[in-house]
């Protein structure tokens, strides 16, 4: 195979190879960090737009005297745009390119924020949060994927962690903005309608940030099949730190990977990938586990105020958002930071068990105890450690995984299915957890959420341990094995790196 640049016939899969032992065996730099900011900061917006909801809602519902059904709709039509837009974003990314998906995205985030700050009604607010759930479900598959595309195997845990974890200030950041607001004596109907208009900003800013980011190199060399331009992009944006240009210093000898097995597992339209055995067993386990701890997270997450309410009636809203930020800032907070600090050395995989396990205890004992769910005092540590233990696990493990598990060809196509099957979880889990508290009570709700992450610990098993190994090996499933290969590479060297001679598969 070749890129249509008089290299020779084995030049492509040579620079591919190359293209992905540059990224794999990279020190972690300054680009990386770069990465994390672009995609973090979209990430932050994604957190914002999802979680301060919950307070609008209650603002929402007082003013305009809405049902019990339709405030979970004003809850919930972001999740079920982001289910969407997950999906269908995600696969495009396949398609077309991460970096037109990741800009025009982000566009969408800005606009459904806009037009959702200027509701002048239900149905309207219904419409605009769902096209906003658009560009965030998008924002899922795209963030994760260029970050885990860009980060070395030692540090990618760390890296598409420290992306997620911007959800910790958009947890933190909210409320923080929604206490300000009520605090100062602005009016409810306000307060709302900037607590939603201001997710714009972050969006707006990180707009611009996006449409400097290169294409995923390991996208440009193996899906474009043009391994000189992403080697290219590649050493302009890391500032040469990860640099392919040994492959361009002439007619040598040089360590190729065997791509084999990572392209044959390519799937080159959605029904090739749904009806490959291997692919739906990843699915099965990202998605599946995904649903399921959505479910469990977002339905009391997002139905927190209700659930405050029952254990402190006579609590305000604003001693309801303290209550929330002392959940966010003593439990959910360090659990973000425990995440990307040790995920790579416990596991990925073991971590998200580790944390299914922990909610399943937290949940178990606050379901069976009656007493923990009599008190707030009580309330707040039990269920604070669950926080921590779905911050240090599952939220942070299911959005990492899939950024790992599949092909490059399908790999924001997986994680996109996955994210999309998981907001449908957690929407389910915002009309379903209110109705759970009505019917069979508080305690009966933390039940149902405990059996959830058994059954996402069970999926989970069903998934390999990608910490510490290359985006390749993982895909094939064993140790990539390296061969050599004589390749002319020609004209490419100068367009690249003429005053190379290192070879980056032997060091630097």
């Amino acid at each position: 195979m070749t890129a249509g640049t008089g290299a020779g016939p084995y030049a492509d899969d040579y620079c591919s190879s190359s293209i992905a032992t540059a990224l794999d065996e990279a020190p972690r730099s300054r680009y990386h960090f770069r990465t994390v900011v672009v995609s973090g900061v979209g990430f932050f917006t994604d957190a914002y737009d999802l979680f301060v909801i919950s307070t609008v809602a209650t603002l929402v519902a007082a003013q305009w005297h809405l049902t019990t059904f339709q405030k979970s709709w004003v809850t919930g039509a972001a999740i079920l745009g982001a289910f969407i837009g997950a999906i269908v974003f995600g696969r495009i990314a396949d398609r077309l390119g991460r970096k037109s998906v990741y800009v025009t995205v982000a566009v969408v985030m800005i606009v459904g924020a806009l037009l959702s700050s200027l509701s002048p009604g239900f149905a309207w607010l219904v419409c605009a949060r769902f096209l906003l759930g658009l560009g965030i479900g998008g924002d899922y598959p795209v963030s994760a994927v260029l970050m885990s595309e860009y980060s070395n195997r030692s540090d990618r845990g760390r890296l598409v962690g420290l992306v997620f974890s911007m959800q910790a200030l958009g947890l933190i950041i909210g409320p923080l903005v929604a206490l300000s607001l009520i605090s100062s004596g602005v009016s409810h109907g306000t307060t709302w309608r900037l607590l939603l208009g201001l997710g714009a900003l972050p969006a707006a800013g990180v707009l611009w940030l996006r449409t400097l980011m290169p294409e995923s190199p390991r996208f440009v060399a193996e899906v474009r099949g043009n391994a000189t331009k992403a080697a290219a992009e590649l050493m302009a944006f890391s500032d040469g730190i990860a640099s392919a240009r040994g492959a361009y210093s002439g007619t040598i000898a040089l360590p190729c990977r065997q791509e084999a097995a990572v392209k044959g597992s390519s799937a080159s339209s959605l029904w090739e990938l749904l009806r490959e055995p291997s692919m739906l067993r990843l699915l099965l386990g990202t998605a599946g586990g995904w649903l399921l701890f959505d479910y469990a997270y977002y339905g009391n997450t997002l139905s927190l105020p209700a659930i405050l309410k029952e254990v402190s009636p006579n609590a305000s809203v604003s001693m309801q958002l303290v209550q929330s930020l002392v959940l966010f800032l003593i439990f959910a907070l360090p659990g973000y930071v425990f995440a990307f600090s040790f995920m790579d050395r416990i596991g990925h995989r073991r971590l998200q068990l580790i944390g299914f396990a922990v909610m399943t205890a937290a949940f178990l004992a606050l379901g069976l105890a009656h007493s923990l769910t009599a008190h707030v005092a009580p309330f707040l540590a039990i269920f604070g450690v669950s926080y921590l233990f779905i911050e240090f696990g599952p939220n942070s493990t299911t959005f990492v995984l899939p950024s790992e598990l599949f092909p490059v060809r399908a790999r924001t196509t997986g994680h996109g299915i996955s994210a999309g099957l998981g907001k449908l979880g957690a929407f389910v889990g915002v009309f379903l957890v209110p109705s759970l508290q009505a019917h069979i009570g508080l305690r009966g709700m933390l039940i149902v959420a405990a059996v959830a992450s058994v059954a996402g610990m069970a999926l989970t098993l069903l998934l390999p341990e990608p910490a510490g190994r290359s985006l390749d090996e993982v895909v094939a499933g064993k140790t990539v094995q390296l061969h050599t290969r004589s390749v002319d590479v020609g004209p490419i060297a100068d367009e690249v790196a003429p005053d190379s001679q290192e070879v980056l598969a032997g060091g630097r």
